[in-house]
């Protein structure tokens, strides 16, 4: 396995580029299938996975990259299997076909020492996948925003399509309109890099028919989850508009060793991005300490 430095996007400002500086590039491989990831870190530091969301990749992370790293852990962030730069393994339609190939890279990477998981949105759903079939790749899962409940109502969020519009200023639009319904509460979080983030992910996500998250697959997966689960969600996350109650009381009961619960105020469903302060502090509170 080959490491090699990292080509960041230009669009990242450039404060932010100078953050991430020292990335390092490579990807493993599992039946034929290639996951990217994206390394930060000293390879003795602790680990903490990364798990992006839907229609993402490791880009979903940029403003919490840089406090985990200056908390001591390693950041490992793959680019999920048909999601960013990572092949589509045949015949995959949605998470569950995830956790082989997620499992098989982990233990290529070999990192050394505990390994935390942090999950995303349906990136949460394949960590809690992951961790129910192979219980000790992670000490500890931290889910953020994830669906899979069976208490989202994600099906009442109107999205809208863009592949077919010919110009990029319609295709914006459209974006825009699919950021505010979503992902974010406030309309200045809609930024000049939330779009151009958003925009370079979607054009890459190969897994478009995705079904399972307004299932309970991540409530009956919980049970067999042997790691530690807490879990940080927005205050007015999209996916549980006045049902963030029942999601509190409802994750202790299904993960048999509960951590800690975080609301993140004034934030929507990409909390890490549109309150990154808020939900840096929260989530280094959460995780087991570094030293």
């Amino acid at each position: 396995m080959q490491l090699t430095p990292a080509t960041l996007p230009d669009f990242l400002p450039p404060a932010l580029a100078t953050e991430l500086a020292g990335a390092q590039r490579t990807h493993t491989e599992h039946e034929g299938v290639r996951t990217v990831w994206h390394l930060w870190g000293a390879p003795e530091r602790p680990a903490v996975v990364l798990l992006h969301g839907g229609s993402g990749s490791w880009l979903h992370w940029v403003r919490n990259i840089g406090p985990l790293l200056g908390a001591g852990y390693r950041v490992l962030v793959p680019d999920l299997p048909g999601f960013g730069d990572s092949d589509l393994p045949p015949g995959c339609t949605d998470v569950p076909q995830l956790p082989v190939h997620l499992h098989a890279g982990l233990q290529q990477l070999a990192p050394k020492g505990p390994v935390q998981f942090v999950g995303f949105s349906f990136g949460g759903m394949a960590a809690a996948l992951w961790l129910a079939e192979h219980p000790q790749d992670a000490t500890h899962l931290v889910l953020v925003g994830a669906p899979g409940l069976g208490l989202s109502t994600a099906q009442r969020v109107a999205l809208k399509g863009w592949r077919h519009l010919p110009s990029r200023e319609q295709q914006d639009a459209v974006h825009r309109h699919n950021l505010m319904a979503l992902m974010f509460e406030r309309p200045e979080s809609l930024d000049a890099l939330a779009l151009a983030l958003h925009a370079a992910n979607v054009v890459r996500d190969r897994m478009p028919r995705r079904r399972l998250s307004s299932t309970p697959i991540v409530a009956e997966a919980l049970p067999q989850v042997q790691a530690r689960v807490s879990a940080i969600y927005g205050e007015h996350d999209a996916l549980y508009r006045e049902r963030l109650a029942e999601v509190r009381e409802a994750l202790p009961r299904w993960a048999p060793h509960w951590g800690q619960w975080h609301v993140v105020p004034g934030a929507g469903h990409w909390v890490m991005y549109e309150a990154s302060d808020d939900f840096n502090a929260a989530l280094l509170a959460t995780l087991t300490p570094a030293a």
